[in-house]
């Protein structure tokens, strides 16, 4: 589960990675606050086509997660208000004041405010390679935040983009807590919500959407590189936890980077070359942490997708599964150690 997961975060950033560059070009013709709206609409419109489509050919062959609950809801709202509104209304007004490369690169912000909200709330574990990697990733966005031609800092739009990672920190953090239910249906509610306001908010500021191939380009984007993307991150969280996804996720920002050095008319600054080396050397500390200890489970009754080669699902089935499933289980009660992750099964504290 853990590899599929792996790939699942990959292919999440190198999608939302896109985003950056692409949506410089489309707030050129379209209101950021409006885009924001456009892009989440088309998360909403592009799942919901995917869900009347698989319903109308059958059930998929994939373990069903199970559906949010009333538990869940504040999870949801609040990844909805950080996440859904306030994270892509910033890094639009961001993107509207700083060059695409430099944004695309300074989403790897959204790393390391995970990682913090992750250790420092919600307790997941952290190591000096973590905090070796948080500092030389703030570096970073310090040097990316310089203009040479100006000889000053660009703060406003680099302060921005921050604004942005951070709220999709808290999201990211939130949505951890209900990364276990149906992800089409989180990030479907998350699209129409979140999409509903910002467009709302779009049309009481007067912001019009041009009626041009502008306006295909956004949702088409959308339910690409945030819908698709969403729920690709949403899976790999079950079993990575916030700050591992978090990490993995700093591909993204690469992507957005060499795309917007091809499709963007933007000179290459120098100060992209130490920043984005110090932005690796980040994300290969963040991968290459490894954590192991004795650690007990309480005994526990969920539901989720699972399988049995993990070490924690062991119990018997009247008809043995081919693969991965979801079903009502039972944890015993056990002490034990091995390498883990802060998935749905190790959330305890350090």
């Amino acid at each position: 589960m853990h590899k599929r997961a792996y790939l699942d975060v990959i292919v999440s950033a190198v999608l939302f990675g896109l985003s950056a560059p692409l949506a410089k070009l489309l707030v050129r013709d379209i209101a950021p606050v409006a885009l924001a709206g456009l892009l989440y609409a088309g998360a909403f419109l592009g799942l919901s086509a995917y869900e009347i489509g698989r319903r109308r050919i059958g059930p998929g062959r994939g373990p069903a997660a199970g559906p949010l609950l009333k538990k869940d809801i504040p999870w949801l709202a609040g990844g909805i208000l950080t996440g859904g509104i306030g994270g892509p209304i910033c890094l639009l007004l961001g993107l509207a004041r700083t060059s695409g490369t430099s944004a695309s690169l300074l989403l790897n912000l959204e790393g390391v405010a995970t990682a913090l909200i992750a250790v420092l709330v919600f307790r997941e574990n952290a190591g000096r390679r973590i905090w070796a990697a948080l500092g030389l990733m703030t570096g970073a966005g310090v040097f990316l935040s310089w203009d040479p031609g100006r000889g000053r800092f660009e703060a406003a739009g680099s302060l921005l983009v921050l604004a942005a990672m951070v709220c999709w920190g808290l999201d990211n953090n939130f949505t951890r807590n209900i990364a276990d239910r149906n992800p089409i249906q989180i990030a479907r509610i998350k699209g129409l919500i979140s999409g509903a306001a910002s467009l709302g908010l779009a049309a009481l500021l007067g912001m019009r959407i041009p009626l041009q191939a502008s306006l295909l380009a956004g949702l088409l984007l959308g339910a690409f590189s945030y819908g698709v993307s969403l729920v690709l991150y949403i899976r790999a969280l079950a079993h990575l936890g916030a700050f591992r996804a978090g990490a993995f996720f700093s591909v993204a920002p690469f992507v957005g980077a060499i795309v917007s050095l091809a499709i963007l008319p933007e000179p290459a600054r120098w100060v992209l070359a130490p920043g984005a080396a110090l932005m690796a050397f980040g994300v290969f500390l963040l991968v290459g942490e490894d954590h192991e200890h004795r650690h007990r489970h309480d005994r526990i009754i969920h539901a989720h997708a699972h399988g049995h080669r993990d070490g924690h699902h062991g119990h018997d089935h009247e008809f043995a599964p081919a693969g991965p499933h979801s079903h009502e289980h039972e944890h015993e009660e056990t002490d034990h150690v091995h390498a883990h992750m802060p998935d749905i099964h190790h959330r305890h504290e350090h």
